[in-house]
């Protein structure tokens, strides 16, 4: 659903005496509530997930439990969209591990609703890790880099 579109949904509702609206497209569903302020929900199309065989494992000692302790500053998603690691397919990545970069340099391109949009580094430092694959659904939130 393109901008303009749902800019246009969103006056028609705050406009009239509806406070819901909820529609269904082939792209997603987009859901409008009227409250204080508009609050707009973008949900992607339904996926099917294959059920996933449980295997049993034997419990292991706390002692051999590695520590969970990430060291390190995560970037995180400020976004839902599609994460890509460069500007065009078949250009080279933005950042690679073991890149340093600088506080504002762009890292990564995430599309939303058919907007790219650039993410900068919000720390100077050492990539040390990337958590997301090229093409990759990432939620808001979401760890993508992780920078020392």
């Amino acid at each position: 659903m393109d901008l303009r579109k749902l800019k246009t949904l969103i006056d028609l509702v705050s406009e009239s005496n509806v406070s819901e609206l909820e529609i269904t497209e082939a792209e997603g569903k987009v859901r409008i509530v009227k409250g204080g302020g508009a609050i707009v929900q973008h949900y992607a199309a339904p996926i099917a997930v294959a059920p996933v065989p449980v295997v049993a494992a034997s419990p292991v000692p706390a002692a051999e439990v590695p520590a969970a302790a990430e060291t390190g500053h995560p970037v995180k998603s400020p976004m839902v969209g599609t994460f890509y690691r460069s500007a065009s397919p078949g250009a080279k990545a933005f950042v690679e591990v073991g890149d340093s970069i600088k506080a504002g340099e762009t890292i990564c391109i995430i599309e939303a609703m058919k907007i790219l949009n650039e993410i900068e580094a919000d720390k100077t430092g050492v990539v040390t890790r990337i958590l997301c694959d090229n093409g990759q659904a990432v939620e808001y939130g979401q760890a993508m880099f992780v920078i020392d």
